[in-house]
């Protein structure tokens, strides 16, 4: 059977934990199994560039380490160690932040992104221009709250002051920005996908569900 291995490369199992279930609708009966796992060694959350250069080698090591599974998915949207992850195996390597980017473009005309931490959006910006995608931006707004505070028992705002921060920060991207697509800016973010659709009106993308789709079209 292939398998698609999904790395967090934080070591807060809480965010492996939720991905996992928000990828469930993906495995079906004779298709490619889906392993979720944690990076142990790696922060508790990856929120500043130090975090992302100091996960880049675990994560070559779990890559050239895993030669059982068909393809990688590295979730976090800071895509770190993607380049230098592809150039250590033959098998594709996907990036959650550029996957879904990509699939942002099939969606509407302009994206917009709901970051964990004002820290984070400088990163967010190399990112759009490295793909060359800046006319499409919209903008990028954070909810001020990190990656282990939006996990189900984290300290910190709990699941409903979450909701209500992603909410005012889509609004925000929606009606000042004119985005018409949502980015979900933390892997941490994935159980909020589905209510934040309905609750604004535009597709909202879940960037390690479109990492993995991206892997099971091989």
């Amino acid at each position: 059977m292939a398998r698609i291995l999904v790395i967090n490369p934080n070591s807060t199992q809480a965010v492996t934990d939720g991905m996992d279930r928000a990828l469930e609708p993906l495995r079906f009966s004779g298709g490619p199994e889906i392993a979720c796992v944690t990076l142990a060694d790696g922060p508790p959350g990856i929120e500043t560039q130090a975090h992302v250069n100091a996960v880049v080698a675990p994560i070559c090591r779990q890559v050239a380490e895993r030669d059982d599974a068909d393809a990688f998915v590295i979730a976090c949207f800071s895509d770190p160690g993607l380049h230098a992850a592809r150039e250590t195996t033959t098998k594709p390597v996907y990036g959650i932040a550029e996957a879904a980017m990509a699939v942002s473009l099939t969606r509407g005309e302009r994206f917009g992104i709901l970051s964990i931490l004002d820290g984070s959006i400088p990163r967010h910006a190399r990112a759009v221009r490295a793909a060359g995608l800046s006319e499409r931006f919209a903008g990028d707004v954070a909810i001020g709250i990190g990656v282990t505070g939006l996990v189900e028992g984290a300290e910190g705002p709990g699941e409903s002051e979450v909701m209500d921060r992603l909410v005012a920060a889509g609004t925000r991207l929606r009606d000042h920005h004119r985005a018409d697509v949502l980015i979900l800016g933390c892997a941490g973010m994935a159980s909020y996908r589905t209510p934040l659709s309905k609750s604004l009106g535009v597709a909202v993308i879940d960037p390690t569900l479109a990492a993995v789709t991206l892997a099971l079209g091989l």
